[in-house]
């Protein structure tokens, strides 16, 4: 198993994504960071949602995960900031 970590500043505020690769699918996601975002139960979900997934799936995952919540508010931050600290993880 191997463990990814990334982060990206975005304009306001720090994103982590953390995950395990296991057989090149993504286990026990975790998104922390100090940025703001209503709902909150959002990170979760978007976590839930990640996982069991290939690498190579999941920045569509993403786009697909927030085009469809519209009542989201991430001041400042947006879902290219999520793909690039995603972008980082997998780079290691």
């Amino acid at each position: 198993m191997k463990h990814h970590v990334g982060e990206h500043k975005a304009r306001k505020g720090l994103i982590r994504i953390e995950f395990d690769e296991r057989d090149g699918i993504a286990e026990h996601v975790k998104i922390t960071g100090d940025f703001f975002i209503h709902p909150e139960e959002t990170v979760q979900e978007l976590e839930r949602e990640l996982e069991g997934h290939r690498l190579d799936e999941l920045e569509r995952v993403m786009d697909e995960f927030f085009a469809v919540r519209m009542d989201v508010e991430m001041p400042y931050v947006n879902v290219e900031d999520f793909k690039i600290a995603l972008k980082n993880a997998l780079r290691e």
